[in-house]
């Protein structure tokens, strides 16, 4: 993989911060957006800016066109059934909040039980906790190994016929860990339970094939996934959508409005009220057609390359002063590398990398449930993607030192 090509690609990295070129380590967060990604929103702008759906002047026919074949385009991406199942809204978070807001009002009620992992995001922990806290679920949650692995029997007590909904990540966002979700979801599946996935942190790295996974609802990011802000995506199966209840109500997502009822437009417009996000749709089939050009394999090869010069740098350099979180290499493990200093909170890791020109993270990563089961108040995490190399790996290192020399004088 030509990684030096593809960096010309993204101009954000003709930038410099303290005197040094960006090294920007924070994928995970949000990527980087192309050329390509940046003009594609642009050109919508430019050229076919227009509501789209009900207007009958060729603009916004131009506008619903390219709409629909990006909601198409998404669709391939996923390996849905039909496009009809993709449901365009803000990003993830917005996602998971239409699902459990609708299981909430449909197959939800006091003390039927959603069972999700002491490794997500809050973005899967949240909204069920404000069903617990609204409707009385039993919310139940299953723990990990000391290397990150989910622990696969746990799910023994908890999916025994009370169990509702099982939700997880499909990557773990802290640890990297890539969790089986296709076993679980079976196990789930046998249970009663229907099986909501969390994929925001492999949709950027992977083709998903949503049936493959056994899944009933996924929901990714765009901006994760080289697209802009403000785009996402939730796929559902066509029979459950239908199922659910809207989330907001307003225009698009009405068939008829009356003065004494109002009856609800089909999935996916049931879910997509209001102006959507045009612009960011067609950037975001545009971002998916310049990952499938770079290939997904090579990408994948070149990011695990990344973290093994990582893994083994730290290895050889810091005499067991730093510790990196996770499964290890051997094992599935996607684009993530999080770490602690010995003796050094994580803030002040990153402001000293940040005089380095380093851009990585460091907090709780909207993930206080793991940071607890790891017994960290916080974490540094550095996450790689096609545009980073292997001297950037080096560099971080080399700060790293600095690091070390700083708080050891």
């Amino acid at each position: 993989m030509d990684v030096e090509r593809i960096r010309r690609d993204f101009p954000i990295f003709n930038r410099k911060f303290h005197g040094h070129p960006l090294a920007y380590l924070d994928s995970a967060a949000s990527s980087q957006k192309p050329t390509v990604v940046i003009e594609a929103e642009r050109e919508f702008y430019e050229q076919r800016n227009a509501n789209v759906h009900r207007g009958v002047y060729g603009l916004s026919e131009e506008a619903t066109d390219a709409y629909e074949k990006a909601r198409e385009r998404v669709a391939r991406f996923l390996h849905a059934r039909d496009p009809q199942e993709i449901v365009f809204v803000r990003g993830t978070t917005e996602a998971l909040n239409v699902v459990a807001s609708g299981l909430g009002q449909t197959r939800l009620r006091e003390g039927g039980r959603v069972v999700t992992t002491v490794m997500e995001h809050h973005s899967n922990i949240v909204p069920w906790h404000m069903l617990r806290e609204r409707a009385g679920i039993d919310l139940r949650f299953i723990d990990i190994d000391d290397d990150g692995r989910l622990r696969l029997d746990g799910y023994d007590d908890a999916l025994d016929g009370s169990a509702k909904v099982v939700t997880l990540s499909h990557v773990s966002n802290v640890l990297g860990t890539v969790n089986p979700v296709r076993e679980v979801a079976d196990r789930a599946h046998d249970s009663g339970a229907l099986v909501v996935v969390d994929a925001a942190q492999s949709a950027p790295h992977r083709p998903l094939d949503v049936e493959a996974l056994g899944a009933d609802f996924v929901a990714f990011s765009g901006h994760k996934t080289l697209a802009p802000m403000g785009i996402g995506v939730l796929w559902g199966r066509a029979e459950l959508l239908r199922e659910l209840p809207p989330y907001m109500g307003g225009g698009e997502m009405i068939r008829s409005v009356h003065t004494d009822r109002v009856d609800y437009a089909d999935p996916p417009a049931r879910f997509e009220a209001g102006t959507p996000n045009v612009a960011g749709a067609c950037a975001l089939s545009v971002a998916l057609d310049y990952l499938e050009r770079v290939g997904w394999d090579d990408m994948a090869a070149h990011e695990h390359q990344l973290l093994e010069r990582a893994f083994r740098l730290a290895a050889e350099r810091f005499d067991g002063t730093i510790r990196i979180y996770g499964p290890p290499l051997s094992e599935p493990h996607d684009a993530v590398l999080s770490f602690s200093v010995q003796g050094v909170h994580p803030h002040d890791v990153a402001t000293i990398l940040d005089r380095e020109g380093l851009a990585i993270r460091s907090g709780h990563h909207c993930a206080q449930p793991l940071m607890n089961r790891l017994n960290v108040p916080a974490l540094n995490r550095a996450s790689v993607y096609l545009y980073n190399t292997a001297e950037e790996i080096d560099r971080l290192f080399g700060a790293l030192e600095k690091v070390n020399k700083v708080f050891a004088a």
